[in-house]
């Protein structure tokens, strides 16, 4: 029987079809160093899990390399096809990916794995996944060593309630070492953005709304006085290939 955790991180992750718009307005693309380590540049099929409206996706496409996205809320996939028509589409999750057995290079999810059943979705990216195939991970997260961005921070940890997410990915057989590495850069922004990045996080689309619209007024208030025109992030990524049989 799903734990009252697994039910409210389901819950959550319902949550984003409601605020798909926000989402592809505030949420920052990825750098391509970051996705050349994350795939190898002869990845012919790549799967990209939990694809949103496409962040990741449009820095995936290659001449070439075919991508499939995968990803369970309508409102996003409603957007992703606005944004990148061209790209198949598929209304599933991790845990259930259906296509055939063997048939990717490289299984990645973008901002994604800390809401999937690793116990389900392990055993399912490496059923997908040709031999010495790959599952990569990656999250943006905000470079607090910028003092205003700190200060965004804490205004958000002060009034969410919920707990940061967890962005230390454990895998396990058939899947090998997993390597770890991080990106810095700066992701062209401005305050409305910024307030609409704030507005597309589960925890603050879940809020009762007067508490979500007093936070959204603090980042307001912050980012009109500060006026910037960029975020910094730091790119964290992980990645680990099928062990050989």
């Amino acid at each position: 029987m799903p734990t009252a955790d697994h039910r409210d991180k389901a819950r959550r992750a319902r949550s984003f079809g409601a605020a798909a718009q926000e989402y592809e307005r505030g949420r920052p693309t990825y750098p391509p160093e970051s996705v050349s380590w994350l795939v190898p540049e002869e990845a012919r099929t790549v799967v990209d899990i939990g694809a949103g409206t496409g962040k990741l996706t449009r820095t995936l496409l290659s001449p070439g390399r075919e991508v499939i996205a995968v990803e369970p809320s309508a409102e996003m996939r409603d957007q992703f096809a606005r944004v990148l028509p061209e790209v198949r589409m598929l209304a599933a999750t991790a845990e259930f990916i259906p296509l055939p057995d063997a048939s990717a290079d490289v299984v990645v999810c973008a901002q994604a794995w800390h809401w999937v059943s690793p116990e389900l979705a392990i055993p399912e990216a490496a059923r997908v996944l040709r031999p010495g195939g790959r599952l990569s991970l990656v999250w943006n997260t905000r470079d607090v060593s910028e003092p205003w961005v700190a200060e965004l921070d804490r205004i958000l940890l002060e009034r969410e309630s919920a707990r940061a997410d967890a962005r230390i990915p454990h895998v396990q057989p058939p899947f090998g070492l997993l390597e770890h590495r991080d990106f810095r850069w700066a992701h062209p922004t401005s305050p409305e953005e910024i307030v609409s990045m704030v507005a597309s996080r589960s925890c603050v689309i879940t809020m009762a709304p007067m508490a979500r619209q007093e936070l959204l007024d603090s980042v307001w208030t912050l980012v009109a006085a500060e006026g910037p025109t960029e975020m910094p992030y730091v790119t964290e990524c992980y990645r680990a290939a099928v062990a050989p049989a």
